[in-house]
């Protein structure tokens, strides 16, 4: 990796050089890392007799933004993550050092007979500003960037048309949102995933309930 080229004088890597054990990671992790090394983007998935699409997104922080997609109906399962960056294997150190050029981002795995594409882009428009260039909130940095990566010609269709129609919305003032083809999604450390749900930074579990209105307090 470049990335690694660039860190190789850190004695004995440090965080930089640490590596994720995706083995280790829940269900879906091990998949996508195995997807992600193959280069492939994944357009749906099975798992038993269930075939489900796929979907990715990033609002800024991924730990608010996932419990955003789990709360959605027909949302079978959540994954964060890193993506739309050329690096291998990428560790939340090397990503909020910016130099792998991946975005925080959230992998979706759905039920198209329960959950519509159309209703995980109200999801994404619902949590964000559109408007705000490399950032949400208080967090800033490219890492922390905004986008629907789509999957399929259908979901560029869809997603496309959506931008189209919020960006009249905004008249002269320009979304920084990315709307792009996805690329490989890289699972990020256990310790992130489904991190509110599980208590945050206060040990205070936020309801991943289906339909849940609660305010999602973006840091635990």
């Amino acid at each position: 990796m470049i990335f690694e080229k660039l860190f190789s004088s850190f004695a004995g890597g440090g965080g930089f050089g640490a590596k994720i054990d995706y083995t280790t990671l829940p269900y879906p992790c091990p998949e996508l890392a195995t997807t992600a090394a193959e280069g492939k983007v994944l357009e749906n998935i099975e798992r038993g007799d269930n075939k489900y699409k796929v979907a990715s997104f990033a609002g800024g922080c991924f730990w608010g933004f996932e419990l955003a997609y789990q709360r959605v109906p027909g949302v079978e399962y959540t994954a964060v993550g890193y993506q739309q960056g050329p690096e291998e294997q990428p560790s939340y150190d090397q990503v909020c050092a910016g130099a792998t050029k991946h975005t925080e981002a959230v992998f979706v795995i759905y039920d198209p007979k329960i959950c519509s594409y159309e209703s995980l882009l109200d999801a994404f428009f619902g949590r964000i500003d559109p408007l705000t260039v490399n950032g949400q909130g208080g967090d800033r940095g490219t890492q922390y960037r905004t986008g629907v990566y789509f999957h399929s010609p259908e979901q560029e269709k869809l997603a496309t048309k959506r931008f189209a129609e919020e960006q009249e919305k905004y008249g002269s003032r320009k979304i920084a949102s990315e709307c792009t083809a996805a690329m490989p999604f890289w699972p990020a450390e256990k310790y992130h995933q489904q991190y509110l749900e599980k208590g945050g930074r206060s040990n205070s579990p936020q309801s991943a309930e289906k339909g849940c209105t609660e305010t999602i307090r973006c840091y635990g």
